[in-house]
């Protein structure tokens, strides 16, 4: 039963250790495009990432003031606004992070991985068209008999 627990991933520690390093988090991203963490802690920031560059695509006053709030830092908003309004993720309707993982760690074996801004454009998609062949017909002369198959022959007595 989930009585008194609440949305989202703890990571190890309490709420606000947990919200004060997925912030933290969060502002290394945007202000350095990529991190290396641990896989857990890249899962649960890939989210606040994504809704940043949302708002920042938006561009108002409002989704200014949100992703400040999320981030906590006026300049990479400021940053990450700018980058928005240049058309960085224009072409993109989410997806805005991607996690490669390196492996595990020597001490502990927790799983080391990089996240990242993705700044490539999308790909368009590319959709077979199915158009209508035409029957071919084949010539008279190409018409050959087919030979026939080599009989099984006895082996002779000796």
């Amino acid at each position: 039963m989930r009585h008194n627990k609440k949305r989202g991933m703890k990571l190890g520690t309490d709420a606000s250790h947990t919200k004060a390093m997925k912030k933290s988090l969060v502002a290394a991203l945007l202000a350095n495009d990529r991190i290396k963490t641990l896989e857990p802690r890249a899962k649960a920031i890939r989210g606040d990432v994504d809704r940043v560059i949302t708002w920042a695509k938006k561009g108002d006053i409002a989704s200014r003031r949100l992703a400040i709030a999320k981030v906590g830092d006026k300049e990479i908003v400021r940053e990450v606004f700018e980058k928005a309004a240049q058309g960085m993720w224009a072409d993109r309707n989410g997806g805005y992070t991607r996690i490669m993982k390196l492996g595990p760690r020597k001490g502990d074996n927790a799983e080391v991985v990089i996240i990242e801004l993705v700044t490539e454009a999308v790909a368009p998609k590319k959709t077979a068209t199915v158009s209508k062949v035409e029957p071919v017909e084949a010539p008279a002369e190409a018409e050959t008999e087919a030979e026939p198959e080599a009989e099984a022959t006895e082996p002779a007595a000796e």
